[in-house]
């Protein structure tokens, strides 16, 4: 039997955690549904580790302007403690600060099998004190004064190589072993990494692209969580904040669409994920 969430029953479900409920629903009002998966680029959270109160209060309103968000810690252990139950992007940490060192707390977060990338900020141009932090696990180094330019294109560099190296290490849902499906007229080949569309073309593609059309066809008329659908292409241990799915959802409809099919059917559920409802044959 078809069931029908109206849109306050479905966050309900939502913020309730009820993820696996709203999976079996196969009916979602259209006023509650896009049909394109296009979200809002997430912008990056910065935790600023910095003793001198104004120095980063003004940090953190060019890194907001920049467009990203920023939380923003006078001392070590309020830090530690945030990072320790919360997802961060990149932390900018001063080396010189009382009580706990910069050095200290990265070392401490490296021991909590915390990666979260960081760059050092620091007035001492030894290239002593750059080696250690580098050592410890920095992913960069900037001294005291620098431009805010400079600063934001560090910071945007860290997070696009971050951002690279975990794409890199995704785990896929789909093997090169599995046998090719039929995708809306089209023929998805796992084993060459294909799609053969009905207008003779057959475009290479890559395991990401294969993985999000592999988890469509196995999920056909259910709401599919943003979670569930980074989770069974990238892994368990992936970001569930990256830009990536939306990136290779626009490349995904784009190779559709240049060869005259239309992904309309794979729409937005708002606030919970998407759902794909491909005509009836």
């Amino acid at each position: 039997m078809t069931r029908t969430l109206s849109a306050t029953t479905a966050c309900n479900l939502l913020e309730l955690g009820f993820d696996k409920l709203l999976t079996n629903c196969k009916k979602i009002p259209d006023a509650f549904v896009s049909p394109h998966p296009m979200c809002a680029e997430p912008r990056p959270l910065i935790v600023v580790v910095e003793d001198e109160v104004e120095l980063s209060n003004i940090i953190s309103q060019h890194l907001e302007e920049a467009g990203m968000n920023v939380q923003v810690y006078n001392r070590a252990a309020p830090a530690l403690r945030f990072l320790q139950h919360n997802f961060a992007n990149l932390i900018l940490l001063d080396i010189n600060m009382p009580e706990t060192s910069g050095f200290e707390l990265l070392a401490q977060l490296r021991t909590h099998d915390i990666n979260t990338p960081a760059i050092f900020l620091t007035a001492n141009f030894q290239d002593e004190m750059k080696v250690k932090g580098l050592n410890l696990g920095g992913d960069d180094y900037i001294t005291k004064p620098f431009s805010y330019t400079e600063l934001i294109a560090r910071i945007s560099a860290v997070l696009r190589r971050a951002e690279s190296k975990a794409d890199f290490n995704v785990t896929k849902n789909v093997r090169t072993t599995d046998g090719p499906f039929e995708f809306l007229g089209t023929k998805v080949h796992p084993d060459r990494l294909e799609i053969e569309f009905p207008n003779g073309t057959t475009l290479k593609t890559g395991r990401k692209e294969l993985g999000i059309l592999a988890y469509l066809h196995s999920h056909v008329g259910v709401v599919i969580t943003r979670k569930e659908l980074i989770h069974s292409v990238w892994g368990i241990h992936a970001d569930i904040r990256s830009r990536s799915l939306d990136q290779y959802i626009v490349k995904v409809r784009a190779a559709f669409e240049k060869n005259g099919l239309s992904l309309d059917c794979f729409k937005t559920v708002h606030g919970i994920g998407y759902i794909f409802e491909p005509p009836a044959k």
